[in-house]
């Protein structure tokens, strides 16, 4: 055959393939992905690894770090940026926020790669010969709050030493130690939950620590500082936008005192040796509540001390933390334990962990005089009635809510009502106020939820390690206090959807839900601080400061009136919006002949919206029933320790 025919057949061989093969698809096959990361291991790290923070570059929010970590053999390193984060249970680690890592050995740069496979490890090839390495990076910390967290200010900084620190593979953390020297700010003053400081100038060095103690005790820093002792080995230290905020009168301190000898009183013991509440007074620090053991980090708004009487329900964030040292740190749910920060973390009984902190914050700051009773009830009453119209509760159980941080990661939602949001904090909280109103009421005050508080959580005193504990261990506690059949108690309520309304602990305690045309003095001072309006039991929506509605109630009033989060309020009866005039609109359309006649705008349309509600202005109290003992009185009686 000639050369030109055997071309033209082997092209028509390529034409003309048979339909069958013609109509196949490609199909591969997957690329094998090794597992490559030590997993850790319960051994000493061969050495102390050096920490050095640079925190001066207040102007640009850059943190600029130096470490030096001992190896013990030639080969691949592998190095390990902190991933899933104690206290906010989800993989939140900001490796997006390093630049410029680098690597050396003796001076001479080493090769380093970041695993494809996961992204917060980087390999690192050690030369033999060398007994340590040195990486350098710099932590860009937002400077907006659309870029995130702001943790540095003109006048504070909050420094979480996750974010400034790589940590090898292979090794639980508390074996790894760890020598932390930072630079601040001149002027400032620098304050965390280490030991063994020695300052000179702006330099604060550190002990040895391990690394697990080390991203548990963050710092807070500022240029105006004051700090409090509260008995007990506890401090209070404020750092604030501007020196007239740390104007804390004898009172104010005294109740802080309070809160913390009321809870050594609950748990009999002290999970730690000291602790230190990190307080920022701030409206540009971005906002913060996080336990840890030995502290933890908080920020309220400047005016906590000076505006005292308006922040009552700002009084709740410093109890609810405190509390945390005991229940979340000391005793955590065993799979919230985990010997690294790759190590995913698993959220299911966040009800008791966040749940009856919530429950406890509440009960804290009632009887160490941080907020009023008439406060405490009207939050468990906005939580309570909201969950009595929330529709996601029909699909959703509030345990399958413990996932929502890894889930959601807080960020926005269309219709949050329908989706569920993170409930086991207050739903939870209003469960544990059932579980102690049914061993209050049935025991004629002689056991309560204090005697679960002081077995489940107590121990040796100042010990600071950490005791993990199950489903099954919380309902042999409860039993032991009164027997009753808490197993299905806590199923039914926690583990299963559609249940009714969490009123049983409020009926219990001899109070009932009920509705009124004015608000508690809960959701009064939150609408005062925020200038918004809360109209979600009556249009079925909030509306912010600027007029634009939040927060729609599924299948609402305004739900129904297609109005959607961002909608702008224009007008109420043809006059420019305020919260006078709607609330004026609603009371007005209470008579069953008008509609509420709102002009709203969303993305540069207008429109006229007719609501046809008719049930006036509604709000939730609790309100008591008979003349029988008020067991809410009992429950909120101080009972510190003197």
């Amino acid at each position: 055959m000639k050369k030109a025919h055997i071309v033209a057949a082997a092209i028509a061989a390529v034409l003309f393939v048979p339909a069958t093969a013609q109509t196949g698809n490609s199909r591969p096959q997957p690329v094998v992905q090794p597992h490559v990361i030590p997993l850790p291991a319960d051994k000493p790290y061969p050495g102390t690894i050096q920490l050095r923070v640079d925190a001066t570059d207040v102007a640009r929010g850059i943190y600029r770090v130096r470490q030096t970590i001992p190896v013990a053999k030639p080969g691949k390193l592998t190095l390990l940026y902190p991933e899933w984060l104690p206290g906010k249970h989800a993989p939140r680690g900001a490796i997006a926020e390093v630049a410029g890592f680098r690597a050396t050995a003796g001076g001479k740069p080493l090769a380093w790669t970041r695993q494809p496979t996961d992204v917060y490890a980087f390999d690192i090839d050690v030369p033999a010969g060398v007994k340590s390495i040195d990486i350098a990076f710099e932590f860009l910390s937002p400077t907006r709050s659309s870029e995130g967290r702001i943790v540095v200010t003109p006048a504070m900084m909050n420094l979480q030493w996750e974010q400034v620190s790589f940590y090898p593979a292979g090794y639980f953390t508390r074996q790894i130690p760890v020598q932390l020297d930072v630079t601040l700010p001149n002027g400032w003053t620098g304050v965390a939950a280490l030991d063994g400081l020695k300052v000179a100038g702006n330099r604060y060095s550190y002990a040895p620590t391990n690394y697990e103690a080390l991203v548990d005790s963050p710092m807070f820093a500022g240029k105006h500082f004051r700090k409090w002792d509260l008995g007990h080995n506890v401090t209070l230290n404020v750092v604030a936008d501007e020196a007239k905020y740390l104007e804390a009168s004898p009172d104010h301190i005294a109740r802080h005192a309070a809160l913390v000898s009321e809870a050594v009183a609950l748990f009999g013991t002290r999970p730690f040796d000291r602790y230190e509440f990190l307080l920022a007074l701030t409206d540009e620090l971005g906002g913060i509540g996080l336990e840890h053991h030995r502290s933890s980090e908080n920020s309220r708004d400047p005016d906590y001390f000076t505006k005292w009487d308006e922040n009552e329900t700002a009084r709740g964030l410093l109890p609810h933390e405190l509390v945390h040292s005991w229940n979340g740190k000391y005793r955590r749910p065993a799979k919230l334990w985990t010997p690294d920060y790759r190590t995913p973390m698993q959220d299911n009984l966040l009800w008791v962990y966040e749940g009856q902190t919530s429950f406890w914050d509440l009960v804290l700051a009632g009887r160490s005089g941080m907020q009023s009773k008439e406060v405490i009830l009207g939050e468990w009453a906005a939580n309570a009635a909201f969950y009595s119209v929330q529709p996601g509760r029909a699909w959703r159980s509030v345990e399958d809510t413990t996932h929502d941080p890894i889930i959601a990661a807080r960020k926005p939602r269309a219709f949050p009502s329908a989706t569920r949001t993170e409930d086991y904090y207050n739903e939870g909280s209003l469960m544990w106020l059932e579980a102690d109103m049914l061993i209050r009421t049935a025991t004629r005050d002689r056991r309560s939820l204090d005697d679960f508080a002081r077995i489940f959580f107590g121990g040796r005193d100042g010990d600071w390690g950490q005791k993990g504990y199950d489903f099954d261990e919380v309902v042999a506690t409860l039993t032991a206090v009164h027997p009753h059949d808490w197993a299905t108690f806590l199923r039914e309520r926690m583990q299963i959807a559609g249940q009714p309304a969490p009123t049983g602990g409020i009926e219990r305690a001899g109070y009932r839900l009920v509705w009124r045309d004015k608000p508690n003095a809960y959701d009064r001072e939150r609408m005062s601080k925020s200038k918004n309006a809360d109209l979600v039991h009556s249009l079925g929506l909030t509306i912010d400061r600027n007029g634009v509605a939040g927060s729609i109630l599924w299948d609402g009033p305004a739900f129904r009136a297609d109005i959607v989060n961002g909608t702008k309020i224009i007008a109420v009866d043809g006059m420019s919006y305020s919260r006078e005039r709607i609330e004026a609109a609603i009371r007005a359309a209470a008579d069953g002949k008008n509609p509420v006649r709102l002009i709203v705008e969303r993305d540069g349309r207008y429109r006229t919206v007719e609501i046809a509600y008719h049930g006036g202005l509604r709000w939730p109290h609790l309100e008591k029933i008979g003349d029988g003992p008020d067991w809410i009185d009992r429950l909120l009686a101080p009972k510190r320790a003197l």
